[in-house]
């Protein structure tokens, strides 16, 4: 594919359940704390604390698609694929969030088998369960109810009535299909060029720009992509789960070795933008990106 004369959007990316593998959409929805359905589920273990990649790597197989009336459809090595509906919100269980404690709605236990086609038929499995037995460990699956009340982003960061889903921290993550190339350089001169070169979704972000110089959107503050503008609120620094090979589980050296080289700033690694969005709107692949400033 050519390269485009001005940036444009390359890809969208959501992911239902919060470190799992998700889907790679032509168009979303701009929500605003997030696009819709993206990392409205999360997993919790005993305590509460979310259970993430970092803890279980082998969530990177396991796969959720979202379904049009908010539910989800999850599939995983060695269990059949299930369909679990949003839960009513009977009463909410307290989820923490890497230290925010977020009230959310426990799934109901009565998920339903899958075909290939993702229409149910009528066996019930038990969703935690499953999923425990899956990871080894004890979880349960939860559904952000109320995004635009139940979490605000970052105080330090945001502004009056801002939200963020179960995202590390922000809406929206934007990275660059040039930067990605020039890590990818770097890699392949350094200790472990055999690791790379890396896709981009060992990075999780939501929205993938080409055409863009590389580095270019550490300069960004504010962007428009297509008819929806967004904020710059800060870089991302980038944790253990980018080590992780999402199609095997396996982990490596890289990129935190290369990132420590080349991009770190203060105590982070760097790799992409953290994005609040200020307004809502449809994204569409292709969509222009402007840099307004």
């Amino acid at each position: 594919m050519p390269k485009p004369v001005h940036p444009v959007l390359h890809a969208l990316r959501v992911h239902p359940v919060k470190s799992m593998a998700g889907c790679t959409p032509d168009s979303a929805v701009v929500e605003p704390w997030g696009l819709a359905g993206d990392r409205r589920w999360t997993l919790i273990d005993a305590t509460g604390k979310a259970v993430t990649q970092r803890q279980q790597p082998r969530l990177a197989l396991a796969r959720a698609e979202p379904r049009p009336d908010g539910g989800i459809r999850l599939s995983a090595p060695g269990i059949d694929p299930l369909i679990v509906d949003v839960p009513r919100a009977d009463g909410t269980v307290v989820a923490d969030i890497f230290g925010t404690k977020v009230e959310s709605v426990l799934a109901g236990p009565d998920a339903r088998a899958a075909h290939d086609a993702g229409e149910a038929d009528g066996t019930r499995h038990d969703v935690h369960r499953t999923l425990s037995r899956y990871l080894g460990v004890e979880v349960r699956l939860v559904h952000l109810d109320d995004p635009a009340v139940r979490r605000p982003v970052d105080p330090l960061y945001a502004r009056p009535g801002e939200t963020v889903s179960f995202a590390d921290g922000f809406p929206l993550l934007v990275t660059t299909t040039a930067s990605l190339d020039a890590l990818n350089s770097l890699i392949a001169q350094g200790d472990h060029p055999d690791e790379g070169p890396l896709p981009m979704e060992r990075f999780r972000p939501n929205l993938v720009v080409a055409g863009a110089s590389p580095w270019e959107e550490d300069d960004w503050q504010r962007i428009a992509v297509g008819e929806v503008t967004f904020r710059v609120a800060k870089p991302c620094g980038r944790c253990v789960i980018t080590t992780t090979d999402q199609r095997t589980g396996e982990r490596g050296k890289e990129p935190l070795r290369t990132l420590g080289h080349y991009r770190r700033f203060g105590s982070q690694l760097i790799f992409g933008q953290n994005l609040v969005p200020e307004c809502t709107g449809t994204l569409r692949v292709g969509d222009p990106v402007t840099v307004l400033e």
